[in-house]
């Protein structure tokens, strides 16, 4: 009985969801796959034409859409920290005539001179101008930090490139800019793997996020089932909070995920491509989940805990019958 309750429900309110996400809002966004190849992203003989390939995808991904948004570490360099190639970047922007999201590290300094960088996505204006910007906050042990660093100190040495990285702070979404500033929808950004973490995505959610996005390198993965499995842990991430979910990734899987988790549309991995989709903004108030987090679940734990010590304790405990001795 409770079972055919849970799928009543279920199938009313997805039906009701339906209805509000058919008549709501949608944006238009173009996604570029670039598709280049580990071994020479960060070679710097190769600068000019990773530029130059996002440069011709983008006149084609850009095409009277919203938002432009390019994968994870988009940019062969340090986006700051290089002037003429920073240029070339804001003019694509101006180019399209479109904002432009994409994924570049941020160099800052410690206090004695130590350098680090955080894992960013910067947003520009349609105009070329730099408007904000979000810091990876969920790093990958191994990859983008040394967890326990003063007992494991000695794998700086080992493996180069690693733990140069910070947790980033400060707000969990963005605006895209719009006439009249402060009008335009806002979303969240889940750099790479934070889009497995569901308490993550939810407070990007939380802080009036009208659709979401995810910027990723899946080159790493290589020839595998990995680039699948990262894409579909979007969806969940989407039916969670309700909110469609734009997809950059630099190999693939890019795609488009309507806020009940439908797949709207995704490339094929290892292929360069430029598409364009429309996805429904917010329609309705912020889910349960959005709002209250793992509540159910810590509930369910709580209840379990809660029975089974009951049950421990006031269940006798059976006693083994003595045994007759033979005669």
């Amino acid at each position: 009985c409770a079972l055919s309750l849970v799928l009543a429900y279920g199938t009313w309110r997805i039906e009701e969801q339906a209805n509000l996400d058919a008549s709501a809002r949608t944006l238009s966004i173009g996604l570029v796959q670039a598709n280049i190849d580990q071994a020479v992203k960060w070679n710097e003989a190769y600068r000019d034409e990773t530029l130059r390939r996002y440069a011709s995808l983008s006149q084609e991904a850009g095409k009277n859409t919203d938002l432009l948004i390019w994968p994870e570490a988009a940019t062969p360099f340090l986006f700051e920290q290089e002037p003429d190639y920073q240029k070339q970047v804001l003019d694509i922007a101006k180019g399209t005539h479109n904002s432009l999201l994409f994924g570049s590290p941020t160099l800052r300094f410690q206090q004695d001179g130590r350098p680090y960088l955080y894992n960013s996505a910067f947003l520009v204006t349609a105009e070329g101008r730099a408007s904000d910007r979000y810091d990876k906050r969920h790093l990958v042990p191994f990859g983008e930090y040394i967890p326990l660093r003063s007992i494991l100190f000695f794998l700086d040495k080992l493996v180069v490139g690693i733990g140069d990285f910070k947790s980033g702070q400060g707000a969990m979404t963005m605006q895209i800019p719009t006439e009249p500033p402060g009008t335009g929808p806002r979303f969240g950004v889940a750099i790479c793997f934070e889009v497995i973490f569901p308490d993550l995505v939810r407070r990007m959610a939380g802080e009036g996020a009208n659709f979401l996005v995810t910027i990723t390198n899946d080159a790493w993965f290589g020839d595998s089932a990995a680039p699948y499995q990262h894409f579909g842990m979007v969806v969940f991430r989407a039916v969670e909070n309700h909110l469609g979910f734009a997809r950059a990734a630099n190999t693939g899987i890019s795609g488009f995920i309507a806020p009940d988790g439908d797949i709207l549309f995704q490339t094929s991995v290892f292929s360069e491509q430029a598409v364009t989709g429309l996805l429904p903004l917010r329609s309705s108030s912020p889910t349960f989940y959005t709002q209250f987090g793992d509540v159910f679940s810590w509930g369910c734990v709580i209840i379990f805990g809660v029975l089974f010590t009951w049950c421990r304790f006031t269940t006798p405990l059976s006693t083994p019958k003595p045994r007759s001795l033979p005669t």
